[in-house]
């Protein structure tokens, strides 16, 4: 966790109801999802919503970074679209949970879908650059390569502790 915080009293909202699902569409596992579950798994954010923030212990769902209009997923073309709000306009923690989302959709998705990974347009002042560095995958490999920063993203994925 980040010692001090940017945000310090996020605004947290109860988690949604989950919906129970089949053993075979559960993704703890490192297995691939069918194309034919995919948006219906996308559609109740089943995949992202337990992502933890990195600042806080919370999921991206209760912080109301993430919500289900905020996933759109085209199978035709096989492209997901993830458009996430910071709980604050200046986050810096904002390129992690992007980091966070992609990382989490290329473990869970075929390799051929493209995903696309933006924050919502007027969230964050620095959006065109966050936009840009969320995209770019050079960047992205280079940040998974940093010991520390895979470390904070591992948690965020990972986490027992929401």
């Amino acid at each position: 966790m980040t010692l001090g915080l940017i945000n310090a009293n996020p605004v947290v909202r109860e988690k949604k109801v989950r919906i129970t699902r089949p053993d075979h569409l559960h993704l703890h596992s490192n297995a691939l999802v069918d194309p034919l579950d995919i948006y219906d798994i996308l559609s109740n954010i089943h995949i992202v919503r337990d992502i933890r923030d990195p600042e806080h212990p919370y999921s991206l769902e209760q912080l109301s970074v993430l919500s289900e209009d905020s996933i759109t997923v085209d199978e035709k073309l096989a492209r997901i679209l993830i458009t996430f709000t910071p709980t604050i306009q200046h986050c810096s923690m904002a390129t992690v949970i992007g980091l966070c989302l992609r990382i989490k959709l290329k473990d869970c998705f075929p390799p051929h879908f493209k995903v696309d990974i933006k924050v919502a347009p007027g969230s964050h002042a620095d959006e065109e650059a966050v936009n840009k560095q969320l995209n770019d995958k050079e960047r992205i490999v280079a940040a998974m390569e940093n010991p520390n920063l895979r470390q904070l993203v591992d948690e965020c994925l990972y986490s027992s502790e929401l």
